[in-house]
């Protein structure tokens, strides 16, 4: 897709990988529901019931759904009480009472008595078990009441007695009522997971005073019911026992169906927002790093690496109680910096962070000279999943598990995307419910925001991984495993051209993959930038016209100001590709991650218990979700700007505001210390109570047992909001999406 999007815009008109992508999907539905259209027509033609005008209407039904409530009268099926009713006969009295209304429908049953129908009444039950089948499966009714509750239904939860301890989490839904239609996907995620754990039931209804007379209404009016005779009454109790016994509950669970499909999408392209701007942060650069993944009991693990991220050096320093070793631990520090030049120090965000922090601003107090390292804290999600991967095992097949995580949170400020692509997604902890949607859905839609983030980077192919190597387009793990092996058996790749020579790798793959990947001062400087080799010769061109050499025309804009694109249009290359090449010629190689910046701590506020409202604070956002941002502010849980603090104006999506990554400033409006929740704002008047309540529930540090997250038993972060090591989740649903969020997700 990256390929298509990016080398091919002749031919897709300038689409963009998430056009092509949703193109994509909408092609496979298109497929699927073809093959089930067919699928139906045989089936239908094997019973020898298929017509003309039959035929016509699934020719003609253009979603999953119509095609499926066509096919219902004709889905094999156990047998039923309308089945029973036909072999005994009752069919006929059903056509007569329809036929003429005027007479009465008990006396008409008196001619279709037999052995298996005794009296009037059952026959007359029998005629309506008959006509609620039809109308069960009558597509064009069933179409105009889903159209019917789409539009007036209403979502209620109610508490089961005696649950109310258990699922004191859910207290907000213990009696809620809004409308399906509306009803933003945070909260009926959370009203679906109420359910599922047996707190509360749901209800999906219209109005009760007018919204069953109005539906039984729709049901009449295609039974033709127009007139108050006998027959028309009979009719009208059968449209009312129809919908009362039958159609309701099927228009309950296709809206719950569909209520919960919209949150799943909804919730998983949040959580791909997110990932994508995480995955797209400022990368620090290739500086020497300390790396230290802090500890109390257990000790804070220090690892260095050099520019281009390999292991130097590791340590265990035990600055904090039992020990207390915290002389050592400073002399331990100035060293490891001042022997391997150190310029940047990572700090993990977990337990004991802040305090970790403050040794290492000691330490560097004491450093001799004007230059010193920068201090940054950088979040630890997923580190641990890493040093317990196959992949850490084979990297450092020697080093403690506790040390591979100290290495990963100092690559992954020298450079975000090439270290977090080694965790997978679900992993790094930015997502909302993210357990509780469809999981293959969330895979690949995770997976296509790597891939988009990847390429639209691009990747050294002398110094990148396999697993970052395997998300460049038209690669793979095994063809990503081949190009690791040949560079560390004949040194690096000297030319793009040089890929070929790769075991596996074919013109195809070259093809796919080689715009993606750059050389650094080879000897073809177009290996440096992202013009594709097949388009070198419109590149060379373009310097031809300027009477330049190649290498004074790279990053020389003044030198192509003259030139129009279209000059150079050919019968191969259009357009979109010669302005393409003019602008990376312009700039080669340029990184569309924004400048690096980091956010400052404020000193003396490193618990919960320094906080107070009115408090001016910088800090980091870890999550973006539909009703608000999360804050790292550096007290070891994160605070919470409900969407309406975001801005002095309306906010309907806190993407247009912020993004994960981002460094804001904000104000404290609530501190609640008992339940370990912070209200923020980032409104110019500081906020309001109201709009800035809720914050960093119960469940963060504390594992995933408590709040809306993850569920148990899905690891045990510590820290900050879960930022921490061990799960698939951060705070923001360990906790912040815990007893603390509700009360917010309330006020949007």
């Amino acid at each position: 897709m990256p390929f298509v999007a990016r080398y091919r815009k002749e031919v897709t008109g300038g689409l963009d990988d998430t056009q092509l992508r949703t193109l994509s999907e909408r092609l496979v539905y298109l497929r699927e529901m073809e093959t089930r259209r067919a699928a139906i027509l045989n089936s239908i033609r094997e019973q020898g019931k298929l017509t003309d005008d039959l035929s016509r209407a699934i020719a003609g039904a253009t979603t999953k759904a119509a095609l499926e409530d066509i096919y219902l009268p004709f889905k094999p099926k156990r047998r039923t009480k309308a089945m029973i009713a036909r072999e005994n006969g009752l069919e006929p009295l059903l056509r007569a009472i329809a036929a003429d209304r005027r007479a009465d429908p008990a006396t008409l049953a008196q001619g279709y008595l037999s052995e298996a129908v005794a009296t009037p009444k059952a026959a007359l039950e029998g005629a309506r078990d008959i006509l609620a089948e039809e109308l069960s499966e009558n597509a064009r009714l069933l179409g105009r009441l889903r159209d019917f509750m789409r539009a007036e239904a209403f979502i209620s939860a109610r508490l089961i007695e005696g649950k109310a301890e258990a699922g004191a989490k859910f207290s907000d839904y213990f009696d809620h009522r809004e409308k399906w239609a509306t009803i933003p996907a945070h909260r009926a995620l959370a009203i679906l997971r109420a359910s599922k754990e047996e707190v509360v039931t749901v209800e999906i209804a219209p109005e009760p005073e007018t919204g069953p007379a109005r539906a039984i209404d729709i049901i009449a009016a295609e039974i033709g019911i127009a007139g108050d005779g006998p027959g028309d009454r009979w009719l009208r109790e059968v449209a009312g026992w129809t919908w009362r016994v039958k159609l309701s509950l099927s228009m309950y669970i296709d809206l719950l169906s569909e209520l919960r499909k919209r949150a799943h999408d909804e919730a998983i392209a949040v959580f791909a927002r997110n990932l994508r701007d995480l995955l797209l942060a400022a990368p620090a650069g290739a500086r020497p790093t300390l790396g230290l993944d802090p500890g109390i009991r257990t000790g804070v693990k220090a690892a260095v690496v050099d520019a281009t991220g390999k292991l130097l050096e590791t340590a265990t320093l035990y600055p904090f109680a039992p020990k207390n070793d915290l002389r050592g631990t400073e002399a331990k520090l100035a060293e490891l910096i001042r022997r391997h030049g150190v310029e940047l120090i990572a700090i993990g965000n977990g337990t004991a962070s802040r305090e970790t922090e403050r040794v290492v601003a000691d330490v560097l107090k004491h450093l001799p000279g004007a230059s010193k390292p920068a201090k940054v804290v950088v979040s630890e999600a997923g580190a641990s999943v890493y040093s317990a991967s196959e992949l850490a095992a084979r990297e450092f097949p020697d080093l403690d598990v506790s040390l591979r995580g100290a290495v990963s949170i100092a690559r992954r400020l020298q450079d975000p995307l090439a270290e977090l692509v080694k965790i997978t997604p679900q992993s790094i902890g930015v997502g909302q419910y993210q357990h509780d949607v469809d999981q293959r859905q969330l895979a690949r839609a995770l997976e296509a925001v790597v891939e988009d983030a990847v390429n639209a980077v691009g990747v050294d192919l002398n110094t990148a991984s396999a697993p970052l190597l395997a998300h460049v387009a038209g690669l793979g793990p095994a063809l990503a495993q081949a190009i690791v092996t040949h560079r560390d058996q004949a040194g690096a790749f000297p030319s793009r051209r040089a890929l070929l020579k790769v075991s596996g790798l074919g013109p195809r793959a070259f093809e796919q993959c080689a715009g993606f990947l750059r050389i650094r001062d080879g000897a073809e400087p177009l290996d440096a930038s992202a013009v594709h080799p097949e388009a070198y010769g419109v590149a060379r061109r373009i310097v031809a016209a300027c009477g330049r050499d190649i290498r004074e025309i790279m990053g020389n804009g003044a030198a192509l100001k003259g030139l129009k694109a279209q000059d150079f249009v050919d019968e191969t290359f259009g357009l979109p590709t010669v302005r393409d090449i003019l602008a990376e010629l312009e700039k080669p190689g340029r990184d569309p991650r924004p400048h690096f910046v980091t956010a400052t701590f404020a000193d003396g506020v490193e618990d919960i218990k320094d906080l107070r409202p009115g408090m001016m604070l910088e800090g980091t956002v870890t999550n973006v979700a539909a009703f608000g941002a999360f804050v790292d502010i550096g007290v070891h849980q994160d605070g919470l700007v409900h969407v309406s603090q975001l801005a002095d104006r309306f906010v309907k999506d806190p993407h247009e505001v912020v993004k994960a990554g981002d460094v804001v400033k904000v104000r404290v409006t609530e501190v609640d210390i008992p339940r370990k929740r912070i209200g923020l704002s980032m409104r110019r008047d500081g906020g309001t109570e109201s709009g800035g309540k809720a914050a960093a529930g119960k469940g963060q540090g504390k594992g995933q047992g408590k709040g809306l997250g993850q569920g148990k038993n899905q690891g045990q972060p510590k820290g900050r909001g879960g930022q921490g090591r061990g799960g698939t989740a951060s705070g923001t649903e360990t906790g912040a999406l815990g007893a603390a969020l509700l009360d917010a997700m309330r006020r949007k």
